[in-house]
């Protein structure tokens, strides 16, 4: 209580009421590319630009300069990657089938038909009509590419099917016992990516080969992961994207994505199908050489930024303009810094804001 005077008598008063701060909040940061990383957030008046010793945070942590990754791990498998399949075009009777995890390469039969092989060549433009003098385009380039590889010659490699391609096709022909038509019709040769490993035999040998029939199903012979993902985590998987995957051992051996699709994944009973986005992700040296059908950990890089300052998720506060910013700790006294926010992850974030560098202290909610 205290005293003031009216008309020469003294009265008591209540005494003043000291106005405090305004208490801070705790409020819930949305970052990390979409995903939900809770932490306290403090929501300032920006009044006075210091406070004393007094009213100091509850804790601090120190701004550091480090490479900020954005990173998100996924279940993977390990084997050698989706299966196609080889469709027959030719009529007759299966006469020869390879086996399950044959290798077979250019030039060498994937099957035979009235013991007439069907032969696999490179290349990425599927077999579709008749190749005969006249015809113009890329699958007579790979014809060509795959004649010239084969070790014969006297023509042009180009896309075009000249009498020159007749006289060499002739030539291939003789020495797989094919007629020498010098016309490579529609069902004798298969194009594939490279090498194949034959991973179901469907058909039998002695059944009739009829036009549509599935032969066999192959895929690549070099060991990839493949990966799953939701479609709202696309941004992972960029072809080209180099990962690190976690092989059953426990080794680390470093991948690229090689190949990104869109799957529907069938439900389960009276479950919807799913979209996924499908990753291929080919494997660095060869610790996973022996290894297949395995499960192993993938971890994708979405974002990654060198070199940047960052402070723990729970040191920014909300500006209540609008914003962010940190409380710098300078002795007995804070200031309020204006920042902008970067790359969220594992719980902290990158800032830039004026005058701010490495080592200094800032506060945090407890």
């Amino acid at each position: 209580m205290g005293t003031t005077t009216i008309d020469g008598e003294a009265l008591e008063t209540a005494p003043r009421r000291r106005r405090g701060r305004r208490a801070a909040w705790l409020a819930t940061a949305t970052v990390l590319a979409g995903a939900v990383a809770a932490a306290g957030l403090g929501v300032l008046d920006r009044a006075p630009a210091r406070r004393p010793a007094a009213a100091l945070p509850p804790a601090t942590a120190t701004i550091a300069e480090e490479t900020l990754r954005d990173t998100r791990e996924a279940d993977g498998e390990l084997g050698f990657g989706p299966a196609a399949s080889v469709t027959n075009r030719m009529r007759g009777t299966v006469t020869w089938l390879p086996g399950g995890d044959d290798v077979i390469t250019r030039g060498e039969p994937l099957y035979k038909v009235d013991d007439d092989p069907v032969v696999l060549m490179y290349g990425s433009t599927p077999a579709y009509r008749d190749l005969a003098v006249g015809a113009e385009g890329r699958d007579v380039a790979s014809l060509e590419r795959n004649l010239s590889k084969l070790g014969y010659d006297g023509f042009t490699v180009d896309d075009t099917y000249t009498w020159a391609t007749a006289r060499a096709v002739m030539a291939w022909q003789e020495d797989r016992g094919l007629p020498e038509t010098g016309v490579v019709e529609l069902g004798r040769v298969v194009f594939a990516d490279g090498r194949v490993r034959v991973d179901t035999v469907d058909a039998e040998t002695g059944r009739p080969a009829a036009p549509g029939q599935k032969v066999l199903g192959y895929t690549g012979t070099a060991k990839v992961v493949t990966v799953q993902l939701d479609s709202e985590d696309r941004r992972l998987a960029k072809e080209g994207a180099k990962v690190t995957v976690t092989l059953p051992s426990g080794q680390e051996v470093r991948g690229k994505i090689t190949e990104v699709a869109t799957v529907i994944v069938p439900g389960q009973g009276n479950e919807e199908p799913q979209t996924k986005v499908e990753a291929l992700v080919s494997l660095t040296g060869e610790k996973a050489a022996d290894l297949d059908q395995a499960a192993v950990d993938v971890r994708f890089t979405a974002e990654e930024r060198e070199n940047v300052l960052t402070v723990p998720v729970a040191a920014l506060v909300a500006l209540r303009e609008g914003g962010f910013g940190v409380e710098v700790v300078e002795g007995g006294a804070t200031r309020y810094v204006p920042v902008e926010t970067g790359l969220f992850s594992g719980g902290r974030v990158e800032i830039t804001g004026d005058g701010l560098t490495e080592g200094m202290t800032v506060g945090m909610a407890k």
